[in-house]
């Protein structure tokens, strides 16, 4: 049987006085490890870090996820159970750190989180920095560590500054292939888990694993410490929420939310927008990159990374949601290649592309800090104070819309396990007006919301629709409900307040 690699590969050189095709030197040099990896990058990176995450400190939160998220953790604090009680089409890697950090700091907050969010890119620039450096030399690592941390910004404000899947999902990525590249194969797998429990798309890290496995010929032990290592963690979870759980919410259940019938034109039109704002905000990168194939110089030892581009891209493509934050799964990849490129310019025109890469993200963070609009953010705050002067902390609230940060917000416990609208009607961002309603709601939803209701009717249903497809007057179900029992007290902004019939419309 072949043995694995333990050595370091030889590295080509760049254009600092070394020679392509010279073998690193593992002393004082981090060749199998971190030890040796050079103490100034890890400032510079750390301050570059800091600066590019600033805007996420600058609002409560940014986006629907972070306050589903956040939602979920009070709910699991409260004595939920995740997959039954607390339920979401997600692992449970990052409701389990939410949860965490509301214990340790309490839950008026998400700062705790932004923070780790700081810590969780640092971690992914340093991974990608310590394996190009071993690959390609000291250069290199300067250049995908940068790059790295440039292009995670490159994409609509709310979607990268946001504390959510993809920024905690990716360090894990990286550390399947630092390990791989080093042959820990078994720490690699173990990689591969940490990324699928935090995104399913993660595990799609496994292929540039496996591409890395075969080309070193490493043999079948390797391989089946990889599968091991890989399975075993995701099987204990599933074996700890119930196997038939656990795959409804990670797969089996929604099949309406993936299909796009009747919307592919909407879908294609998102995925247009989204990667021809990231290749934009990357274009420094992509044209460093383009320069170097064409030349004809190549991209030595690649292979592999042009696999994990190709993975990432399938992984983005799954659902045909095309979410803006699905992107940023194809950051590491394309900072890596970035970094080959860019060691085949000279020192001044390397450093000329990521000054022009530098004042690109300057523009995403002006963006993010002066121009984003915060008009949907002001009304879910408008919205919880009225909520709050409505009801007590002890009662309950139904809110039928997207926006289940407004829980957070309120500090109101939910009516019902389905924090937003789209479990019941299928309604996505990602797919407009398509196959919304009761009939493309996932499995057993309706019936375990009636039953829900007849548990705990909330105080207060709150029809936060606005004209969207999804609304009370195109929900049969739960516009009876509303009739029998709730009484129209008060409208917001569009948005349409109920109380129950002979009970005080505040609390």
């Amino acid at each position: 049987m072949p043995l694995s690699r333990t050595t370091p590969p030889a590295a080509e050189r760049d254009g600092d006085g070394d020679g392509d095709g010279a073998r690193p030197s593992t002393r004082g040099a981090g060749g199998t490890g971190l030890r040796g990896f050079r103490p100034s990058l890890l400032p510079v990176l750390a301050l570059l870090t800091v600066l590019t995450r600033l805007p996420s400190f600058a609002r409560p939160l940014w986006n629907p996820d972070e306050g589903y998220l956040a939602t979920q953790a009070r709910q699991l604090a409260a004595g939920g159970t995740l997959y039954e009680t607390v339920v979401d089409r997600k692992p449970p890697l990052l409701p389990w750190l939410y949860r965490a950090a509301f214990a340790l700091f309490g839950d008026r907050s998400l700062w705790p989180l932004k923070v780790a969010a700081v810590l969780a890119v640092l971690a992914g620039a340093v991974l990608l920095a310590s394996l190009a450096r071993r690959r390609w030399g000291e250069r290199a690592g300067w250049y995908a560590g940068v790059c790295y941390v440039l292009a995670s910004v490159a994409l609509v404000p709310e979607d990268t500054q946001a504390a959510t899947f993809e920024v905690f999902m990716l360090p894990w990525t990286v550390l399947a292939m630092w390990c791989a590249d080093r042959g820990r194969w078994a720490a690699a797998g173990a990689a591969v888990a940490g990324a699928v429990l935090t995104k399913q798309t993660g595990g799609a890290v496994l292929l540039p694993v496996l591409w890395l496995l075969w080309s070193t010929r490493a043999g079948w032990w390797p391989l089946a410490r990889v599968a091991a290592a890989a399975v075993l963690p995701v099987a204990a979870v599933a074996l700890l929420y119930g196997p038939a759980r656990f795959a409804f919410w990670m797969a089996t259940g929604s099949g309406s939310y993936i299909s796009a019938d009747g919307s592919l034109a909407y879908a294609l039109g998102r995925a247009a927008a989204n990667s021809g704002l990231f290749a934009a905000g990357c274009l420094p990168m992509v044209l460093a990159l383009g320069y170097a194939v064409r030349s004809g110089r190549g991209l030595p030892r690649t292979a592999d990374v042009w696999v994990w581009l190709a993975a990432s891209a399938a992984a983005v493509t799954v659902g045909l949601q095309f979410f803006g934050h699905y992107f940023l799964q194809l950051t590491p990849a394309v900072a890596l290649l970035a970094a080959v490129a860019l060691r085949r310019l000279t020192a001044r025109r390397a450093v000329a592309v990521l000054t022009a890469q530098a004042v690109l993200a300057a523009g995403f963070l002006t963006w993010a800090l002066l121009l984003f609009p915060r008009a949907e953010l002001a009304h879910q705050q408008r919205l919880s104070a009225e909520i709050r002067s409505r009801t007590s902390p002890s009662q309950r609230v139904l809110l039928w819309g997207m926006h289940p940060e407004t829980y957070w917000l309120a500090g109101r416990a939910p009516a019902s396990r389905y924090l937003t609208a789209g479990f019941l009607t299928n309604f996505s961002g990602g797919r407009g007006t398509a196959r919304v309603g009761e009939r493309y709601a996932m499995p057993g939803a309706w019936p375990g919301l009636r039953r829900e209701l007849r548990a705990h009717a909330p105080e207060l249903i709150v029809d936060d629709a606005r004209g969207k497809p999804y609304g009370l007057p195109r929900t049969p179900t739960l516009r009876a409900y509303v009739a029998r029992h709730y009484e129209r007290v008060a409208t917001l902004d569009g948005t349409v307040l109920y109380a129950r019939k002979g009970r005080p419309a505040d609390g």
